[in-house]
């Protein structure tokens, strides 16, 4: 039999261009999940008021997919992905003037407003990605160019340690350990807070300027238009046809839930590891290393799928991931951490599968499809706050009290576990059905 092409040659420099996209979005979600810990310490927040970067981070894309699937479903993808390139681009320099205003309300908006653009940029570049080749293969292709996610979030996590965590005057320690911040009086403590929120500004303006020289790149590459030629936005009927695809509704569900435990597992990972006495710049090195199996489980994945339902090996990574959450709860010590990180590995295969199974054969409902399967995203915002408020039960330290006897920040780990469980239910029955 035949095998069917995962790229055409003639669609190889655009794949390569808007695969660009999905490290791009890696760089911003794992220099950003570092931050909640940053903006705690900085600004003296508790655990909820800290969580709303994650809220303001992902609640962006709830509040943009929809608009950016209606916008491309007028025009077309390479319009999208250069008013979301836009978007990103003045979110991310909307920090400097955060900064100068010290103002913990500015950096939130422009956080926002820097998800509005990575909303049109996934709404976008997901359906794309899928659309540049066979059908045959389309699940496939979106797990190679997901790949490039992580490769992007260990950028981002490069960053966040060697330019932000590193830099941080508010990290220091004494000669026991204890953080020389919190023993400052206010006005020692304004000094370092205004060098502290120039060192988090930096990467941010920076990488507004990257966004905008790519978005220049594309506005001048040829790229394949993939309009439907469809004049009308066709919405409220599409809208009534997803609705009773059962597999397209519980596939949105799913994937909500499985953001939700992707950014509880990797923006808390520091605050499981300074309970363990490892402070935030050390506890990146865990972050990399969730991140290098989380890229490994991709491209091994990526190759399984060749021999492999989808939904099968998708049932499979979810109760892996299971039984590692029930290791970083329960499991004491370092080998609790170790289980946090090896979650990483399976989560690898969730995004894009769960994606590619939701949109299979929606045709032109795809495009609005994409949009509530971003929308999903919002996910990442509402658990961490969940999480936030788990952790905040003892007082606002990380161990102040235990829950069936273990540390708070250990059991918050218990959400993550219900949404792993939802997303095997999923699987499970699409391959049961």
């Amino acid at each position: 039999m035949e095998k069917k092409a995962l790229i055409p040659k003639k669609l190889f420099i655009p794949f390569v261009l808007i695969t660009s996209l999905f490290a791009l979005w890696g760089f911003a979600n794992d220099i950003t999940n570092p931050m909640v810990a940053a903006f705690k310490r900085v600004l003296e927040l508790n655990n909820v008021q800290a969580s709303l970067v994650q809220m303001a981070f992902y609640g962006g894309y709830f509040t943009m997919a929809l608009p950016a699937a209606i916008f491309i479903k007028k025009y077309s993808y390479k319009v999208g992905v250069l008013i979301g390139l836009g978007l990103y681009a003045f979110g991310a320099i909307l920090f400097y003037p955060a900064a100068a205003w010290e103002s913990y309300f500015f950096f939130l908006v422009a956080l926002y407003i820097l998800t509005f653009g990575l909303a049109f940029l996934e709404t976008t570049a997901n359906p794309y990605i899928l659309s540049m080749g066979p059908v045959e293969t389309a699940t496939r292709r979106l797990n190679f160019a997901q790949a490039f996610n992580p490769m992007g979030a260990l950028a981002g996590l490069f960053v966040a340690k060697e330019f932000i965590l590193n830099s941080l005057q508010s990290n220091e320690t004494d000669s026991e350990g204890n953080i020389i911040f919190n023993t400052l009086n206010e006005s020692a403590k304004a000094v370092i807070r205004t060098n502290d929120l120039m060192v988090i500004r930096n990467p941010y303006v920076m990488l507004g300027l990257v966004v905008i020289a790519l978005a220049v790149i594309i506005s001048i590459a040829k790229m394949p238009e993939n309009k439907s030629g469809i004049k009308t936005l066709d919405f409220w009927p599409s809208l009534q046809r997803l609705g009773k695809n059962l597999d397209f509704v519980e596939g949105v569900i799913a994937q909500m839930f499985y953001v939700g435990a992707q950014i509880m597992v990797w923006t808390y990972i520091y605050q499981y590891a300074e309970v363990l006495g490892i402070d935030n710049a050390s506890a990146v090195n865990y972050a990399y290393t969730a991140l290098i199996l989380f890229l490994v489980g991709r491209w091994i994945c990526t190759y399984f799928l060749r021999y492999f339902e989808s939904s099968k090996l998708l049932f499979f990574f979810s109760l892996l991931a299971c039984l590692f959450t029930l290791g970083a709860i329960f499991i004491p010590g370092i080998f609790g951490l170790y289980s946090l990180v090896g979650i990483s590995f399976a989560m690898s295969l969730m995004f894009p599968t769960i994606y590619g199974i939701a949109l299979e054969g929606l045709g032109e409902d795809a495009k609005y499809g994409a949009a509530f399967l971003v929308m999903a995203i919002v996910g990442g915002a509402i658990m961490p706050t969940l999480q936030g408020i788990l952790l905040d039960i003892g007082g606002p330290g990380y161990d102040d009290t235990l829950i069936l006897g273990v540390p708070e920040v250990n059991f918050s780990f218990v959400l993550p576990l219900f949404c792993f469980l939802v997303v095997g239910v999923f699987s499970w029955r699409r391959f049961k059905n």
